[in-house]
Parts: C-alpha cells; structure tokens; sequence
C-alpha cells in the first residue's frame, strides 16, 4: 500500500495550477497549440498547468504537458459491456481549467467495443451530459458478444503519477498501435485533444488538404479539417495549411514490418491534427466527443476493405460515367458550348458527357435557364443522345430570397427546410452567394467586394439534415427535370457550405460557438470565415457542430433525387464530402490551378479519396484556374485519360483548353490516349463493381501490391488501375523521360507487348510528348473492349483479353458486366461475370454467373498473350486447332502472341490451350535449357583452347 498511498500524496501536495515535470521532454505534446505564431512565456506555459522546456528547434514546441497532466482511471469502475467494456475516468483536480469558458468535464466515460476480430472503437463521452455525435448512419451493426478471436489487445495504462492511457497492441507481432499514456488528455466543453504514439513514421490520409507528398512529414506539421471554399494550395506565410473542401480525419499507418492498420475520429467539430516525429500524433477539437474506430487490415487493402464495411461501399458509377467528360465554367450561351462540343467532335475526340456550369443558369439561381443565352438547351441536350453523349448539370445548395415568383422558395419556406439564425430562430439565416439580385444593371468593372455588396441577393440555405428539406430538394430536382431539363448527372456546388460574406447578412453576434476559446490551425481568423454562422440552427443544433457535414448530407438526397428523375442508375459529383459521401457521390479534387505541380499532386488526392472511400475521384484536366499552355495540357490530358472520374475543365476568363483547342494542336495525342482509356473500360468497371461490393480501391499506390518492398511506400508519383496496370505519367515541364519505379514482377509494356528487362530498381524511359507509359503485371488477365467515341457504341463492340503472364505461367482476372446504367443490378441480380484463369498453357474463360444478356450478345474477338516460351506452333480454340498463319507476333518483341479475329460467345465456357515446354530442370529442350546447353559447350571449349 505504500507506494499507492505515497502517488496520493503527490498528487495532493502538488500546488494548483503546478506542472509535474516531465520525464522525458523528448517526448513534446505541446500545450499551447494557438500561440504557433505569437510570442508565448515560460510564465503563460506554468498558468496552464504545464512545462516549459526550452529547445534550439523553431518547430519542437516549448510548452508541453507534464506527466500529471490529464485523467486517472477511478478504482474498481470497469464493467463489461455486452461487446466490450467501459471505465471511467477523473480529471488531475488540482489542474487548472483548460479555458475559463469551457469547463472541463470532470469524470469522463471510456467504451471500449471489439466490433470484428479487425475492427475496435474506443469512445471517450460524458456520461453525465449529452453532448453532440455525428449522425450518419453506418451499416455496421453492433455485435451481442465481443469478437472471439480479435486481432488485438486492448489494454489500459493507468500508473500512479502517470496520465492515464490506453494501449491498443497487435496481437500476431505485439506491435503497439496506439498508446496515449502520453499525457495532454483534455476533455472540455469546447476543446478535446488527445494524443497518441504511432508505431512508425509512414502514416498517409487526413483530409481535405493539398499535400506534397502521400507520406505525411512527421516534423510538428499541423493539419486543419473544417470544410472551406477553399481552392488547393501550398500553406501560407506563416505556415499554416489551407483546408479545403471536406473532411476526413481519417488516417493510415503502415507498422515496420508491412503490417497497416488504420484510424477514424468520428467527429464533425472543426479539428486539427499534429504529426510529430517520436512519431506521434495528437488530435484536437473544440466540440463532440472522441470516438474512434481502428481496422486492423493487416494489408494496405484489407484496411480500406474494413473502412468501407463501417462507412459504407462505394456506389456503382453508370457506365458511361467512366467515359470523357467536358466542361468550362464561362461558355456564357449555348451557342458557344455547341461550337466546342462539335470541334471536339470534329477532331473525333471520345467523349461520353456535357456539362453545365453556372452560367446556363438566369441569374446563377436554381433551377432556372437562361432564356437569352441559352434557349432551346433542352432540345439541345436531347439531341446530343444521338451521339450517345449524355449531359450534366450543376445546382447550388443555396436558394435565391429576393424573387418576386421563385416557386423553390416559396415551396421551401412553406415546409420549413432553412436552416435559421441562431440570434433569432424563428426567422431565417441569410447569406450571399452566386445569385444575383432581379431588375438591377450591373457594373461590368466592379471589383468582387462591389459585387456581392451591390448585386447579391439574399441567399437562404437549406437544412439537409431535416427529412422534410430532402423531400423538397427531391421535389425540385423532379419538378426541374420534367419541366425544364432533362439531364442524367448532378453536379452539386459550393456545399461547404460557402458564404461570400462572413457569416450572414447581419453578421455574427458575440455568442460561444463563433467565438470558441480554440481556432483549429487552418485558414480564416474565425470559424464563420467564408461560411455561415457557427451559432445557425441545423439538424435540432448549431452550425458549429454540424458544418463539415453539410456537403454528406446534400449528397444523400441528390442521389435519390435523381435516380427517382431519371429511373436510372445516374451520377452525383460533390465538392464537399465527409466520411460515408462514397455511398452517394463522386468527388473532384477542387479548383485547381494550371501549374505543372497540380499533375503529381491530383494523384497525391487521387490516393487518399480512394483511401477515404470514394475512388470516383479525379482532379480537372489542365486546371480549373489560370491559363494552361499546350505541352501542359498535353502532358495532362495523358494522366487525366487514368482518373477515374476523368474530366476537362476551366475557368471563366481562361483560355480555352479542350482537346480542340490551339487549333487541334494537342487533338491528336488527346484522342490516342482516351482510346487507350476506352479500350481498357471493361477492366475499370470491373474494378469498380469491386470497390462497390467488397470496398476495394480502384486508383492505387504500389505499396498496395508490394507491401514487402519498402521502395514502395513512398512512391506517389506513379499509380495502379487495380492490382495489375502501371501508369507511370510525365509530371514536370519539358521532360521527355520518366524516371519510375518497377517493384519486382514481371511486367509487360502495353502497347508492345514486351517484357520490362530490369525490375526492383528505378528506371528511365524516354518519353515524348506523345507518350504514357503503361505496363501490365504479370500473373493477370485484363479484358479490354474495341473503343468508339462514346460508351453507347463501345459497349457493342468485341472484347479482347490481355494475359501477362508471371513466372510460373499463370495469370487470372474478371469481368464484372450488366446494362451499364438500371440502379443496383449486382443486388437485384441483374449481371454476367466472368472469371479468366491460366495455368500451364490453358486460358479457361468460364461464365460464372449469368443472369443478364447484352443486346446484342458480345463475343471476345482478341486474345493477347505475353511471358510465353516462345511463340507456340500449336494452339487450340475449344479443343479446334488455329492454323499456324493466324498465330500472330510482332517483330522484335519475344515471347508474346495473339490471336485476332476469332469468334468467342461471351456467354459461353471456352478454352484456349497451347503447349508448354517443359521445366528445364527436368532436361527438356526448352528455349531456355537449349540456351544453357550452349553456353555450358562453348564456355568448355573456349576453357580447353585457354589450357592448349
């Protein structure tokens, strides 16, 4: 009893408001976290409760907590819960309070919930007052026992003097994956933090941000997640980053020995987070509580496979939604947009999808045409069907007040859908945004701040987490679509959501949630900056809690909006997007800029949408601002072709940047590369279906595949389709190589066939301003389809096959097909899939599941075959001998073949056999044991002519 009573009497003795020293300043949580850019004192530091410790690094921070500084678990509280169990916890009392206003929460409550043997919540709450928690609804389900065989141990850290902790360790290796017995554990009514020790230094995600690199920087680099209108960008002068367009607090760690798990903070506050090099993290909120999830993979892949069990699968994108797709902001008539269509067309660009930006609109307000500039678009639209294009079209979440017969607003103050003001809550919250005020004369000169003063009507914002809000969006989307345009995709803008002035048309008054005690570190002096009050009244709370959640919930209904237009599968793009937004919509990476650096980082955010559930993801095609130059939208209409959600798009006022612009001087390269993409569109799709039923990633870094090469885990400057397509794009201006990594495989050029000589090393190849490297993995089968200019008239085209085979021989893959558009085909059986399978010299092509016929039915019409031994002399088709003429080869290139021309039912078994030597350690006259042979003879006789 003697050494509990003694850490008693500590604890007592420790004068108010006295920092216990640290035992290891090494470890620095920093205390202060808003004074990163302003004067702070040792005296400031103590006040708080905490230490100074002086360091010569200009990032390490000063003030830090001490190791008394945080909860101790209260004796005998742990309980068992039906999957799980729970302690509680008490504050250090003799701390002083964190912020005189937001008092700290004395007694904290711990559940801990084994969910599945790879997946744990741990959630810190106050069991004595409800406070606010994220409202989306997941699918998971909790479990009546705990997990019987978890891949973890949860342990719980509690040493006299020490702060409180919790341990959470893999169980196959026993590395540790969290452990905040750190100190700093803060629990206050508007400012949470907590902090934790990773177990290595490679941690990815967190979002929205523009990052330089995939690998975070583990050097006291804080990230701020509150959703912004906010274009990407590098930090600012004092080094603060800009946040952008959603939130996802989400990140993934991959442990020394390859092993990766992963953690979500399910929380909507605004937050920050610090990566630090012990390494550690530390996270910060000013509201809600700390609930987390942990997944436990082991591999990169199996962690985002478990994510999205919890989150939800990614939706199944139509079809053509995977074609090329067109859009400016700044068409200005229909005219216009008809003339870029049609040189595109000209040039015989393929192209699936026409777009709509704002200006269609009367005035930038919803669901109205611009009956000047833009009469007869619906014919238009409509007529574009006959090329097999389809069309879509933006809308804003915010509605225009100040019409005299606006039926949207009308109809939406009639049922109540606005969020209101928090200063008076029977009436509205307005603010202003992109529509513009009736019966006015605008000065085409006026500067931005003379604009919205003079010309921007009032705005009012609808409430989507209200069920009668989305019944009423639903309405209007229908309404719009029967009345005035019938279009097939939704475009949803600005749903941050954005404010063009602070806050509202009144301002903010002098109220807690807009001036919280904390500011995460991210852009705008207040947390109103380009937004509404945080002091609005949405979903039955304030703003402040609910903000980062807004372009989620606008998701939610959009979908069902218009799959209930259309009766069809469709497509929503979203700007802003929350943890769950893959369920509902697609995601574009922003307003990007024409800048060469924009190339590497869209496939920065290309990996950690994919990581964060949503790989309907793609940034715009030579940028959204600024004017892009013809070799940079050459070399980026080259990536762009392998986005997934590929689209050309700029802004108004920029220099035109299609593939038919600069009078067709990058048409060419442009429409090579799109029928590269078309005809790889069945292995994409394939690979969709995939992320949509089992929540695998479509885009994806090469640790994904090769995990146990270390190299790997830092590339981000090539990517993967799937696990077996390489694109190694040219990122930087007036380069004509590319320097990439080849991970250990065998690996096949993939217009030529040929196999890579050099592997596990960088290489360099060169690469003209007409080139993309592409190379298929070895051990695969990638279907692939005749390409046209839109996917209506691809889809009837003949497949082919690409069989690249590994060392042993052996290659397999999929095809996963149905109409390309009727909504959940896979749940409602309504689809073929094919398996593709090779081992020694037999590709077995079987039909697994057929309950959809094409119309009218496909058949595989080429057959391609690389890492063979040797051009066979006898191969069979369903057991009927090919003539050796129709064996064909391309010179120069070994060990590949192909057949063309064939006739093969997709919706029938087949095979296709040719002979394999045998191994050449059995003594077969293999190419390859004939070769050693002759080597073995000559080295003999040129050793005897050494001896003579």
């Amino acid at each position: 009893m003697a050494l509990p009573i003694l850490a008693l009497l500590t604890i007592i003795l420790t004068p108010l408001g006295t920092a216990q020293p640290r035992d290891d300043v090494t470890k620095r949580f920093d205390c202060y976290p808003e004074a990163f850019n302003s004067p702070l004192s040792a005296a400031d530091c103590t006040a708080r409760g905490c230490v100074w410790a002086e360091s010569h690094s200009p990032r390490e921070p000063k003030c830090i907590y001490g190791d008394n500084y945080g909860y101790t678990m209260v004796a005998g509280s742990r309980e068992d819960t039906p999957n799980g169990f729970r302690v509680r916890l008490t504050r250090n009392a003799n701390l002083p309070p964190r912020y005189a206003s937001s008092p700290d929460v004395q007694e904290v409550t711990l559940d801990v919930e084994m969910l599945s043997n790879n997946m744990l919540r741990f959630k810190f709450y106050d069991a004595a007052t409800s406070r606010y928690e994220v409202p989306v609804p997941w699918p998971v389900h909790k479990p009546s026992t705990p997990a019987t065989n978890p891949a973890y141990t949860v342990d719980l850290v509690s040493e006299a003097g020490k702060p409180f902790g919790i341990r959470v360790t893999r169980r196959a290796t026993g590395t540790v994956l969290w452990d905040s017995s750190v100190g700093g554990f803060t629990f206050s009514d508007q400012f949470l933090q907590i902090s934790t020790l990773l177990p290595s230094r490679y941690v990815y995600g967190f979002g929205e941000s523009e990052h330089a690199t995939y690998r975070h920087r583990m050097d006291y680099r804080t990230w701020g997640m509150f959703s912004r209108d906010q274009p990407p960008g590098p930090p600012g002068g004092d080094g603060t980053a800009p946040n952008l367009y959603g939130v996802h607090p989400y990140h993934m760690c991959v442990e020394d020995d390859g092993n990766a798990h992963s953690v979500l903070l399910l929380n909507s506050n605004a937050m920050d987070v610090t990566l630090q090099p012990e390494p550690a993290l530390t996270y910060r909120t000013v509201g809600g509580v700390l609930d987390f999830y942990m997944f436990l993979g082991p591999s990169p892949e199996a962690v985002t496979q478990q994510y999205t069990q919890l989150i939800g699968r990614p939706f199944m994108p139509p079809y053509w939604a995977l074609g090329f797709q067109l859009c400016r902001y700044g068409y200005n008539t229909l005219d216009r947009m008809k003339q870029i269509y049609d040189e595109n067309r000209q040039y015989d660009i393929p192209q699936d999808i026409q777009y709509g930006d704002i200006d269609y609109m009367d005035r930038q307000i919803d669901f109205t045409i611009d009956q000047q500039n833009f009469q007869g678009m619906n014919d238009w639209v409509q007529s574009i069907r006959q090329d097999g294009a389809y069309y879509i079209t933006i809308l804003d979440p915010f509605i225009s007040a100040n019409e005299t017969d606006y039926l949207p607003y009308t109809r939406g103050t009639d049922q109540d859908v606005w969020i209101k003001d928090g200063d008076n809550p029977d009436q509205i919250m307005f603010g202003k945004v992109w529509p513009y005020l009736p019966n006015i004369t605008m000065d085409p000169d006026a500067d931005w701040d003379t604009m919205i003063a003079n010309y921007a009507a009032h705005t009012a914002f609808p409430d989507f987490l209200l069920n009668s809000t989305k019944q009423w969006w639903v309405d209007e989307i229908q309404t719009f679509y029967n009345e005035k345009l019938q279009f097939d995709g939704l475009w949803i803008d600005m749903n941050e959501p954005a404010n063009f002035i602070l806050g509202s048309v009144n301002g903010c008054s002098d109220n807690q949630w807009d001036q919280a005690p904390y500011k995460p570190r991210f852009y705008g002096a207040v947390l109103a900056d380009k937004t509404i009050c945080m002091n609005s009244i949405q979903g039955g709370t304030v703003h402040y809690n609910t903000h980062s959640l807004y372009g989620w919930s606008h998701s939610v209904p959009s979908q069902r909006a218009m799959r209930q237009a259309t009766g069809k599968r469709s497509v929503i793009i979203s700007r802003s997007t929350y943890p769950g937004s893959g369920v509902y919509a697609g995601h574009w990476l922003g307003d990007n800029t024409s800048k060469w650096p924009h190339l590497h980082t869209s496939i920065i955010g290309m990996f950690e949408f994919n990581l964060f559930g949503l790989p309907y993801v793609g940034a715009d095609i030579c940028g959204f601002f600024d004017d892009a130059t013809p070799d940079m939208c050459r070399r980026w209409m080259q990536l762009g072709a392998f986005y997934p959600f590929s689209r050309n798009h700029n802004g108004k006022g920029f220099r035109r940047q299609d593939p038919a612009a600069w009078n067709g001087t990058i048409a060419e390269a442009s429409r090579a590369v799109l029928l590269t993409r078309y005809r790889l569109l069945p292995y994409l799709y394939t690979l969709f279906h995939q992320a949509h039923t089992s929540g695998s990633t479509v885009v994806r870094p090469l640790m994904h595949e090769f995990i146990s090469d270390k190299v790997t885990w830092t590339v981000d400057r090539q990517f993967l389709w799937g696990p077996a397509l390489l694109i190694s794009p040219v990122l930087d201006e007036g380069v004509l190589d590319v320097t990439a990594y080849v991970p250990k495989a065998r690996w096949y050029d993939y217009y030529t066939g040929k196999e890579v000589a050099e592997t596990g090393r960088m290489v360099v190849w060169d690469c003209d301003m007409d080139c993309i490297p592409l190379h298929l993995r070895g051990g695969y089968v990638i279907p692939t389809q005749e390409p046209a200019n839109t996917t209506v008239f691809s889809r009837r085209n003949s497949l082919g096959l690409l069989v690249a085979l590994d060392a042993e021989g052996r290659a397999e893959g999929s095809l996963f097909w149905d109409d390309g558009d009727s909504i959940d085909t896979y749940e409602n059986d309504q689809y073929r899939m094919l398996t593709f399978t090779v081992d020694q010299g037999v590709l077995s092509i079987s039909v697994d599941h057929d309950t959809y016929s094409p119309s009218p039915e496909l058949h595989f019409a080429t057959v391609r075959v690389m890492g063979s031994e040797g051009v066979p002399d006898d191969v069979t088709v369903d057991g009927n001998k090919v003539a050796a003429s129709a064996i064909k080869t391309t010179d120069g290139v070994e060990n590949m073949w192909y057949l063309e021309d064939i006739i093969l039912a997709m919706n029938a078994r087949h095979t296709i056999s040719w002979p394999v030597p045998e191994d050449p350690a059995s003594g077969a006259d293999s190419p390859r044991s004939t070769l050693a042979l002759l080597f073995t003879l000559i080295t003999a006789v040129l050793l005897l002519l050494s001896v003579q």
